[in-house]
């Protein structure tokens, strides 16, 4: 008998497909109950598992509420900022979430942002779809070049080094800081800095790819922004609340950067209404995991975790 559990969100066809051959599958079609425990009663009603994403929260009031017959809630996310893993454990249910299977698309999705932001895509695009583009000339929309420029990197786990064998293929040069310092095999010749401080002014660029955390929050702000050189580029693909909004719009605007590019955040999907007048800024919509490889990675991920909780076992046997 397959397991019963509750998707809160639909999911590209294929990975619902996977997940209906494997589980007991329902997928939410709409609003997910929010602080009413009776709609959430009725619609976990018998199931063993529930799977979630941002924007839902996982919270001390969701583990508190969910039926006795829950035992494990999935995050279709690496990260776990929206899920209070001290709540789980305080009720006894099992986390499994989804790592090691969106370094490749969330690596690419850096590189895009990073060539768009250097390139000045978004001046580009609105020039030739404006209609008023009157062809090539020497001073047309000079950006920079990637090759021999220093790349920092905020977070060298498995995102950040898939980043950075990317960007050396453009010619870069790889610079870091991470809670730890990796081992020479892991870094292969990344230069080392033992504090951010030390590391942003030698970036031509920086990603940020770190996890959110309470350290991280906000860990992009004036102060370090100054530390930067005014030609450098800014890339997140971590979390929106890495960057402090205000802090990096005065920059966009000042010119004490040259440019940056976002694929997150703060407040998502009600960006700061501010980052639209910047054309030196490159946007996205939170797609650095959409490839269907990575979707239905995740879902597998997800997938495999919670039977295996429900078989009684631990996530990742």
């Amino acid at each position: 008998m397959k397991h019963k559990v509750v998707i809160g969100f639909r999911l590209p066809d294929d990975v619902e497909r996977e997940f209906s051959a494997r589980l007991d599958a329902r997928f939410v079609d709409g609003a997910w109950p929010r602080r009413d425990a009776t709609a959430l009663a009725a619609l976990l009603y018998g199931c063993g598992g529930i799977v979630v994403t941002p924007p839902i929260h996982a919270d001390e009031w969701l583990f508190e509420h969910l039926p006795a017959s829950v035992r494990v809630v999935g995050t279709y996310s690496v990260g776990l900022d929206h899920v209070d893993l001290v709540a789980a454990k305080k009720h006894g249910i099992a986390v499994v979430n989804t790592p090691d299977v969106l370094t490749d698309a969330v690596a690419e999705t850096a590189l895009l942002l990073l060539l768009g932001a250097a390139r000045r895509a978004t001046e580009s695009i609105a020039l030739i779809r404006s209609g008023q583009w009157q062809g090539w000339t020497p001073r047309q929309i000079i950006g920079q070049s990637l090759a021999g420029r220093t790349l920092g990197i905020y977070g060298m786990g498995r995102i950040g080094r898939g980043i950075a064998a990317r960007a050396r293929a453009f010619g870069m040069t790889i610079a870091y800081h991470n809670t730890r310092r990796l081992a020479p095999a892991l870094e292969e010749g990344a230069a080392y800095y033992d504090t951010p401080e030390a590391l942003l002014p030698v970036c031509d660029a920086l990603v940020l790819a770190c996890p959110l955390t309470a350290a991280t929050r906000g860990f992009l702000n004036a102060g370090r922004i100054a530390l930067m050189k005014p030609t450098a580029i800014v890339v997140n693909i971590a979390r929106g609340d890495v960057v402090v909004d205000d802090d990096l719009i005065a920059a966009l605007k000042e010119g004490r950067l040259f440019a940056a590019g976002l694929d997150v955040f703060s407040g998502e999907p009600r960006l700061d209404a501010r980052y639209y007048d910047f054309p030196n800024l490159f946007i996205l919509p939170h797609i650095g995991s959409s490839t269907i490889e990575a979707r239905l990675a995740m879902g597998r991920a997800v997938i495999d975790g919670v039977i295996a909780v429900l078989d009684g076992g631990n996530p990742g046997e």
